[in-house]
């Protein structure tokens, strides 16, 4: 083995050529090494999916601080004494002492209670010494100890150790408080008498009806432990009995049970002789009878031996003694007070022939078992800002105890964790458009208690549970996702032109007034002229109808639809054939025996085609697609036919057939023609069409039976 300084050495050396390696390049070899040291998984996480965790189990005592209502020495320097058993059964006075909260050596402070329990350095906390009656009516001491754990835990247990050669409690009170002292709870009951204490029955039965009820039992004085009297270590376990212990993640009963910000111990009577009966049920008539015989005995053999009742036999042991008294006496000789072996040495006889004794309560560890309560949302818990104790909440909680979800994260309800489910708060889904929203119970069971997050104060002009949708004056621009702040656009409706402010969400189009269009009505429909009024801005200017009729119309204001002008002797001059202005009326509706809308979809490519009489037409294709009027023997129908048009017209545009254009066809179906289809005549109305006279046709179809 090399020396210390020959070590040392070596390691300088080896550290030397690490740095000379990563200097080379080698640093890989060591950025290996450190990739294998992962960080440590988060208890509240499996991966990324979440799962119930809890804090370590503690004792939430240890070093907290403890309030008592009373530590010998406090006042001023006190003698205290020790408790010894004797072979009688009955304990009595041994070595006393000194007890002073100015001295170091001689001090007993509450601080005792919660530092660490050394079995071969105990430490104690000792209250100012009493003198208690051993009469059950006589008044109940009262001693406590209030600890305050500075958050809400759930504990296992509460335990007292008590220190040897001290008196120990036959009556004890466990309290707990959930709202850091404001009110308290039974938590446990102690005592060989229950229910004359306690008013509750020993060691009754718990059910699923009074979980939480605090018990009374008299089972501490069976555990003994060291040091005189009946018991030395009293464990209160807070499930023990409750039957729904074992389902504790469902049971929010046992839950609230295990619940606790403060413990309270009260020390309500010391160890007690115990009655010469056996049957806690006997009256408290039958037993104070009983105690009253016993303290007759004891009088009648102090008058046998001569002695006088007493008020004191020497200076009461809890008296505060002058610095002068405590030279010589750190020991009180108790040998003097052995006058009888019934009056044990911690005995005193009153005047009136009670019987008192001298005692003082010790503790040496105050003990709770628990861990801190954080509803299954956090692994562990640490001082706030503020100072105070709470959980490092995670599961998108949050509060001192994780007892709530986080701001906007209320897509589902508040849960405590549990094994199967950790019950993640979840966060809303507002599209990026709000900042707040709450959670309605009423939506989440509808969406099969999925979602109930309601978006509050939605931004950037949106609205709804979601901020989903935009709000009134608003539509949805197509080009930006929902999310965008800019995915609404105002409606900018015309003030005059629109009849409202309020557009369609998807389109855009604001609703126009009569005879206005564009899709913030911000310009006249064709027909439509502007005016003078905010009522009308759009008016209808007079419908005129450019008509494509045959050759040898006229303009005259005259109907000549009577004149039959036929095609024989018609010549090629194109001027005879000029598209003439006409208005379209129910007259000339009324006097042709169909009214069709059809679309031209292609002129046939074969040669022309000649009636009987010799003239020649092109052939088109005709695909019928509205009939307003039809004759009861017409071979009209919806779909393709044939059109047939004069060839010297069609020269001359007249008239003029565009190729997948639609048209309104009036005329005669029995034209004379001799074709198998519809032929443009000198009756034949054809003008292409608009979608504006769809209404007006409806109109003359209505109004057609006045026709003559």
């Amino acid at each position: 083995m090399p020396s210390n300084v020959g070590g040392k050495m070596y390691y300088l050396a080896l550290l030397l050529m690490v740095w000379i390696k990563m200097a080379a390049g080698g640093g890989e070899i060591f950025a290996k090494m450190f990739s294998s040291q992962q960080i440590p998984a988060d208890p509240c996480y499996d991966e990324d999916r979440p799962r119930r965790c809890i804090p370590d189990f503690v004792n939430a005592a240890f070093g907290a601080t403890v309030e008592t209502s009373s530590t010998c020495g406090v006042g001023g320097p006190t003698r205290y004494c020790d408790v010894v058993e004797q072979t009688s059964g009955i304990s009595g006075l041994g070595q006393c002492h000194i007890c002073d909260d100015n001295t170091p050596r001689k001090r007993f402070p509450s601080s005792y209670l919660t530092d660490l329990n050394n079995p071969n350095n105990v430490t104690c906390w000792r209250s100012e010494p009493l003198v208690n009656s051993q009469s059950f009516n006589a008044p109940p001491d009262n001693i406590t100890l209030t600890l305050s754990l500075a958050k809400k835990y759930e504990l296992t247990y509460v335990s007292l150790q008590f220190c040897p050669k001290a008196a120990k409690p036959d009556s004890i009170a466990i309290y707990k408080s959930m709202d850091y002292g404001k009110t308290w709870q039974p938590f446990q009951f102690y005592s060989s008498q229950c229910r004359r204490v306690y008013g509750r029955a020993n060691r009754a039965t718990i059910t699923k009806a009074n979980e939480q009820e605090a018990r009374c039992t008299d089972s501490h004085r069976f555990t003994g432990g060291e040091g005189s009297g009946p018991v030395g270590r009293i464990a209160f376990s807070t499930l023990e009995g409750r039957p729904s212990a074992a389902d504790f993640d469902n049971s929010p009963v046992l839950q609230d049970w295990v619940t606790a910000t403060d413990i309270r111990v009260v020390f309500n009577r010391l160890h007690m002789p115990q009655p010469d009966i056996s049957n806690e049920n006997l009256g408290i008539e039958e037993l104070t009878k009983r105690e009253r015989e016993r303290e007759e005995k004891i009088k009648n053999k102090l008058n046998l031996l001569h002695l006088e009742p007493l008020v004191t036999v020497l200076p009461s042991v809890h008296q505060v003694l002058a610095p002068q008294e405590m030279v010589n006496n750190d020991a009180l000789d108790v040998q003097e007070m052995n006058f009888h072996p019934e009056v044990t040495p911690t005995t005193l006889i009153t005047a009136n022939g009670a019987t008192t004794m001298a005692h003082h309560y010790a503790v040496s560890d105050f003990a709770v078992g628990g861990r801190c309560k954080c509803n299954g949302h956090a692994s562990k818990c640490s001082q706030a800002k503020d100072g105070e104790l709470a959980c490092e909440c995670k599961h998108n909680t949050a509060g001192r105890d994780c007892e709530r979800c986080k701001p906007f994260h209320f897509d589902r309800p508040w849960a405590r964790a549990t094994a199967r489910d950790a019950n993640e708060c979840k966060v809303c889904n507002c599209n990026l458009h709000a900042r707040k929203c709450r959670f309605n119970v009423e939506l989440y069971k509808l969406s099969g208690r999925v979602s109930g997050g309601v978006c509050l104060q939605c931004r950037h002009f949106t609205a709804g549970r979601h901020c989903h949708y935009c709000r009134e004056g608003y539509y949805r621009d197509p080009t930006k996702p929902i999310t965008h702040r800019k995915a609404c656009k105002p409606c900018d409706c015309h003030l005059i032109g629109a009849s409202g402010k309020t557009c369609n969400q998807s389109t855009g189009q604001c609703p126009c007034k009569d005879g206005v269009t564009g899709t913030t009505c911000n310009r006249c429909t064709r027909g439509y002229q502007q005016s003078r009024s905010h009522i009308a801005p759009c008016v209808k200017i007079p419908q005129v109808i450019h008509t494509q009729g045959i050759a040898g119309e006229d303009n005259g204001e005259h109907d000549d639809d009577d004149d039959d002008h036929g095609y024989a002797g018609r010549t090629e001059q194109c001027g005879k054939c000029r598209a003439s202005t006409r208005r379209m009326n129910l007259n000339k509706y009324c006097k042709r025996d169909y009214a069709i809308l059809g679309r031209v979809t292609g002129r046939q490519k074969s040669n022309e085609v000649s009636n009987s009489a010799g003239n020649s037409f092109a052939k088109f294709t005709l695909n019928v697609d509205l009939i307003y009027k039809r004759g009861d023997d017409s071979v009209i129908k919806r779909g393709p036919m044939a059109l047939y048009v004069h060839m010297a017209d069609l020269a001359c545009r007249c008239p003029k057939i565009k190729p997948n254009k639609s048209y309104l066809f009036l005329g005669q179906e029995n034209d004379g023609s001799g074709l198998n289809g519809l032929a443009v005549t000198p009756k034949s109305i054809v003008i292409e069409w608009r979608d504006e006279w769809h209404r007006r046709m409806r109109r003359f179809q209505r109004r057609a039976r006045s026709c003559h």
